[in-house]
């Protein structure tokens, strides 16, 4: 895939990804939201913001590997926090950040609840491969 991220003149600049990828390649990878659940179905970090997303970005990564993409391939991400406490979106954000698929425009949404007992975290994707 070839992608080309841009920060877009008169917009304020994003806090560490781009506002647009300008993507080519032959095949698109569309993930489920990744959740924070270990292979046997069990919660990781309940109550833990920062664990519980280390886990759903290397979930993220499994799924996009099975689908043929890596970290470099992702156009577009959209990050779910559960809680409406901003402390906790920033907390969220920060790994996303220290994470391979930083760079990619994404979409960061506070929501009230997530489908799974005490997760606080959801993350999808959109990956272009040649």
């Amino acid at each position: 895939m070839t992608a080309e991220y841009r920060v877009v003149d008169g917009l304020a600049d994003p806090p560490g990804y781009a506002h647009v990828a300008i993507a080519t390649g032959s095949r698109l990878v569309f993930t489920a939201g990744a959740v924070p659940l270990d292979e046997h179905g069990d919660l990781v970090g309940a109550g833990d913001p920062e664990m519980q997303t280390e886990q759903v970005l290397a979930n993220l990564l499994w799924q996009l590997e099975s689908g043929g993409a890596g970290p470099d391939d992702v156009v577009k991400t959209t990050v779910y926090v559960a809680g409406g406490s901003h402390e906790t979106q920033v907390r969220v954000w920060d790994v996303v950040q220290r994470s391979p698929i930083a760079s990619a425009p994404s979409t960061l949404v506070g929501v009230a609840t997530l489908g799974y007992r005490d997760q606080l975290v959801e993350i999808e994707a959109i990956a272009v491969v040649e």
